[in-house]
């Protein structure tokens, strides 16, 4: 996983290529793996969590933050990517971007016409909306 973050740092497609497990290369597209990795500022990884992926197994799954920059400022990219031993190497087979949750309540929603909960005595649409 390191590696493949440092090749992106360093727009290393040719290694993304071929890191990618071969049942799935054909699907790796190299141009706008090249534009995203020349686009950006690389940042950090930050490894979130591993499953497997020890020199006893054959597959394993690694949940990372990679932090950059671009043209629209500071971005992550949040993935789990699982990859595959093969020969002795480890290979990227699939990953899975994960995006930012959804923001939930914790009290009830305050309509229009209820009073606003500030305390001013004023409808919410009045007051706070």
């Amino acid at each position: 996983m390191r590696s493949r973050y440092t090749a992106y740092v360093r727009a290393r497609i040719d290694y993304i290529t071929q890191t990618h497990d071969p049942s799935t290369r054909a699907n790796h597209d190299e141009e706008a793996a090249r534009a995203w990795a020349e686009d950006a500022k690389w940042m950090g990884l930050e490894i979130l969590s591993t499953e497997a992926g020890g020199a006893d197994d054959s597959r394993g799954e690694v949940e990372f933050i990679a932090r950059y920059r671009n043209d629209e400022g500071e971005q992550e990219h949040h993935e789990r990517s699982e990859f595959r031993k093969h020969n002795g190497a480890w290979y990227f087979t699939s990953g899975d971007v994960i995006g930012a949750q959804p923001v939930r309540r914790d009290g009830p929603k305050v309509g229009r016409n209820d009073p606003c909960p500030c305390g001013s005595g004023k409808k919410y649409k009045k007051c706070c909306a």
